[in-house]
């Protein structure tokens, strides 16, 4: 008789219970209070005292403080708390708000112009001791610009910008540092006061085949953290002037001396538009080896933009500014 033999039985080993991983505590506070600071300084900036020159610093670079947002995320990732990581996405979407649709190409919708309802103009801070203002010059003249303005010119920069646009520009008219060159006539041109008696300004007016168009050139006095109250007297006086011209176009250009972000510059971008970049991106213009943050604008107001570029022309510290309005 068969005998059964009994087969080894398979033991079965239960799984230790995995360990959940414990929120890192202090790393977690550190980066709650650090969002949270971010977020307020990002939607709260104008409110900053301008101690020690800290306001201007901080509006001049704000765009870059997005920069520590992936920081954050990645010390909250670590941290391994909830909490954390959602206190990141608080100044993640403020900055999203704020700069996210000035990143935008220029919007491709804009209906296209014909040349003869349409005007270009180009600006630049050509750096007096660059010596190369007549390349600069030379430079935005081949992009097809109506319009020219530049600015910190020394005596010698104008002779020198003046023999190469005068052929090509019916039209002139300089005070001080600043110089306008126009294919179109150049109307009641005169020295912009703006509280200082300083010869950095021009205002006029531009007879285009649609009727008349308000031009500024504006060279603002210089901004130092400790020193900025020159350029925000004349950059308040601006403001004043826009709100008061009379026509229904006008364009201002030049060097402000103030970043996009900076307050400033509010009283001036509440009345009138800068036109996104064609190619996307904030149009960072100074210093032109690596741009940081853009001085330079182009305002307008009663026409709409079809085509905004930076461009390095001549040695300036400055990168030029090219712009097509619709008429």
């Amino acid at each position: 008789m068969a005998t059964l033999i009994d087969e080894p039985r398979q033991t079965m080993t239960a799984r230790a219970p995995r360990r959940r991983r414990r929120p890192r505590v202090g790393l977690a506070v550190v980066c709650v209070v650090l969002s949270l600071a971010l977020a307020l300084v990002l939607a709260a900036h104008r409110w900053i005292p301008d101690a020690g020159g800290l306001r201007l610093v901080i509006e001049s670079g704000l765009p870059w403080l997005g920069v520590a947002i992936p920081v954050l995320l990645i010390f909250a990732l670590i941290s391994h708390s909830k909490g954390a990581i959602a206190a990141v996405i608080v100044p993640a979407v403020v900055w999203s708000v704020a700069f996210v649709p000035a990143l935008l190409p220029l919007s491709s919708s804009a209906a296209p112009a014909d040349a003869a309802s349409t005007l270009t103009v180009a600006s630049q801070n050509v750096e007096a001791d660059s010596g190369t203002a007549a390349d600069s010059a030379t430079a935005l003249a081949a992009t097809g610009a109506q319009v020219i303005a530049l600015q910190e010119m020394d005596d010698a920069a104008r002779a020198e910008v003046d023999a190469v646009l005068d052929d090509r520009f019916a039209y002139s008219y300089g005070i001080g540092t600043v110089g306008l060159w126009s294919t179109y006539p150049i109307e009641n041109a005169q020295m912009l006061d703006l509280g200082l008696g300083w010869q950095r300004g021009i205002a006029a007016d531009l007879s285009t085949p649609v009727g008349l168009v308000s031009i500024y050139v504006i060279h603002a006095a210089s901004a130092r953290p400790d020193d900025h109250a020159d350029r925000d007297t004349m950059l308040a006086n601006l403001a004043d002037y826009a709100e008061r011209d009379p026509n229904s176009r006008l364009i201002m250009m030049g060097d402000f001396n103030a970043g996009t972000s900076d307050r400033n510059l509010a009283a001036l971008t509440d009345q009138l538009a800068e036109p996104n970049q064609s190619g996307g991106g904030l149009g960072f213009t100074w210093p032109a080896g690596f741009p940081l943050t853009r001085p330079d604008h182009v305002l307008i107001r009663g026409m709409d933009a079809t085509s905004n570029i930076t461009l390095r022309a001549g040695a300036s510290d400055h990168l030029a500014l090219v712009t097509t309005l619709s008429l």
